[in-house]
This record gives C-alpha cells, structure tokens and sequence, in this order.
C-alpha cells in the first residue's frame, strides 16, 4: 500500500508545474485555469482573473467527458492548469485527469503564486 506521501510525489512526478507567468500566456492562448478550492476559499481570497471555479470533489463531474452539461472546453484536446491553495490538490487531481486521458495538465501550485507574481486576480 502506498503513502499519502508517495501518491503526493507520483501525481507530482506526472503533472508538470508550471510557474504563474507560463499560466498566463497559457491562458491567453486558450488553455483553461481552474480552481479548485472550496467555495469558502475562493469567497475568502478571490480567484485567477478569468478562472473557473470547481470545487476538487467535483472536477471530474465537469468534464465533457462525463458531463455534457459541464464547463465549456473541458475536453482532453484542451489544455488545463489546475491550482489550489498550495498545489497538492492541483496534482492529484491533474493526476486524476492524466488518468482520464487529458494530456495537457499542469499545476500552477497555489494562488499564493499567482498573487506574488503580481497577477491579476478578481473578487
């Protein structure tokens, strides 16, 4: 059986990090920003300029894949750049998504980063 550290470190090891300044010219280029934090988080700080919000417990629910209903572009052609409040959620879900065939997955880590990179975020 596997430790939470050694499942930490393989979803590391298969989603790329990325640092906020790649996120933003990923994101001007189409790829999609998702957080995904708890609402209370997002109320609390605010969210990545143009993100979408999707809390972890239901990021797989809102894929094209098993929602037609579910975001816009959410598809394993596009790529995602997933955050959180440090980056390990960001990486097991990414991991979750690599493992339902989306290629183009990517960490930004935390808002935290994306703050200190003097990037816009919104309310």
């Amino acid at each position: 059986m596997a430790t939470f550290q050694e499942i930490l470190q393989e979803a590391n090891n298969v989603v790329p990090k990325i640092s906020p300044n790649e996120a933003k010219f990923m994101q001007d280029e189409g790829a999609l920003i998702i957080d995904i934090r708890e609402s209370d988080e997002v109320s609390l700080s605010g969210k990545v300029e143009n993100a979408f919000h999707i809390p972890r417990g239901l990021l797989e629910f809102q894929t094209k894949l098993v929602n037609p209903n579910g975001l816009e572009n959410f598809t394993p052609e596009n790529t995602i750049i997933l955050y959180c409040a440090s980056g390990g959620r960001a990486a097991l879900a990414g991991k979750s998504l690599k493992d339902m065939g989306f290629e183009k997955v990517y960490n930004l880590g935390g808002l935290k980063d994306w703050v200190d990179a003097d990037l816009p975020i919104e309310k």
